[in-house]
């Protein structure tokens, strides 16, 4: 039986492969910055605290970009607002590593934030709309963990770059993205299901449609606000925990970023899969509820081994239940809003989750850099609602766009 990759048409796996590789690279200049965030503070003669209220600012602005974006998405198509969202993001991390103080450095990214929250959206429906339905469930995982491979690459980047250029230079690289905006051009075709909608769409104005489906909108925002607990909650401070809390040196907190990244990636295509022959609701649930007893070993384990496994463990589960979030959310998407809806409430949950790495430094350092025990507190807690959530919601795996 043909795997779904195999089923592409040269032409999805394009826009599948700019769709991917966008999500890695918008990952990749954001994850940057959470393993320099010491270096940094250095640099500018402050505090860890102030440093990560940049990624606090990153995530609060996302949602901006997922609106402005999703809206020329919605008129323009998916493919020409991806290009110049690449282009953007690509700019403002560069330009982070020029900055000269740390109020300039908080500018740039919550500008950052602005070109990052435009990206997911653009590319998750660009890629849902092109690839076959029965692929979904798969692609999806892929698609979502182009998020951990971006981590993945900035995890040896730093080990690298950092330690013999410093933490500057992590943003300069961060520049080369740019060039997969010259892939899209001259490889990659329009969504068809945005071009067929277009020839009978009606001009409804948009507050009319998002009034018309307010009830929907508000669900997927409160499930993306846990889902961005879980992964920001897992991921932005463990480097600075295994640096700070068990004194590890860059080249091991490297090492053990990449085991828990392939866990990641792992885990993200193992239940996309899965959700396409049980359920995109099922297998969020079934990842979530498998997560919970990892938690002792991922955040309390005192031996290098044990904190690599359980790093590899955590992650495995809570990007498995990310993997199935493409597909899910733009199934769940109505056609007018499929551009916006899904890349909107996803960058509203994390502007609301947006306080969780200042809110875990801050209980970290009250504690003794006791940066376990924070994250454990909301990971937790994180845990148990989003299953909740994934509940109540209602199943809409395989719903046609345009593909078969």
């Amino acid at each position: 039986m043909a795997t779904p990759l195999r089923t592409l048409t040269p032409d999805q796996r394009n826009t599948f492969l700019a769709s991917f590789l966008g999500w890695t690279l918008d990952a990749f200049d954001f994850f940057v910055l959470v393993f320099v965030l010491k270096d940094v503070a250095k640099t500018f003669h402050t505090d860890k605290t102030h440093v990560a209220f940049s990624i606090m600012l990153t995530l609060a602005l996302r949602p901006v970009g997922a609106f402005l974006f999703g809206l020329a998405a919605e008129r323009y198509g998916r493919r020409t607002p991806l290009m110049i969202d690449i282009i953007l993001f690509s700019i403002l991390e560069l330009l982070s590593g020029f900055a000269p103080n740390l109020t300039t450095f908080l500018i740039l990214r919550a500008l950052f934030g602005i070109a990052m929250g435009g990206e997911w959206g653009l590319g998750a429906s660009l890629a849902m709309e092109t690839v076959p339905t029965k692929a979904r469930g798969m692609l999806s995982g892929i698609l979502q963990e182009g998020y951990v491979v971006g981590y993945l690459l900035a995890a040896v980047v730093y080990r690298f770059v950092a330690p013999n250029l410093g933490w500057r230079w992590m943003f300069f690289v961060g520049v080369l993205p740019a060039l997969l905006s010259l892939f899209i051009r001259a490889n990659v075709k329009e969504s068809p299901a945005w071009q067929a909608e277009q020839a009978k769409r009606e001009r409804v104005p948009f507050g009319d449609l998002l009034r018309r489906h307010g009830k929907l909108f508000l669900y997927v925002i409160v499930l993306m606000t846990g889902f961005n607990f879980l992964s920001h909650g897992t991921q932005d401070l463990y480097p600075t925990f295994l640096q700070i809390q068990h004194k590890l040196p860059a080249a091991t907190v490297s090492n053990i970023a990449i085991i828990y990244n392939i866990g990641a990636l792992c885990g993200g295509i193992f239940f996309g899969t899965l959700s396409q022959r049980i359920g995109r609701r099922k297998a969020i649930i079934i990842a979530c509820v498998c997560a919970l007893p990892i938690i002792p070993l991922w955040s309390f384990s005192q031996s290098l081994a044990l904190l690599t496994v359980g790093a590899f463990l955590i992650q495995f589960c809570i990007q498995g239940a990310w993997g199935v979030i493409p597909a899910h959310l733009t199934e769940l998407a109505p056609a007018a809003l499929r551009g916006t809806l899904p890349g909107l409430a996803y960058q509203l949950g994390n502007l609301i989750a947006s306080v969780n790495t200042p809110l875990q430094t801050s209980v970290a350092e009250r504690h003794g850099d006791n940066y376990g025990m924070a994250m454990a507190i909301v990971v937790t807690i994180a845990l148990v609602l989003v299953p909740i959530m994934a509940g109540l919601g209602r199943e809409a795996r395989d719903t046609g766009f345009v593909t078969k």
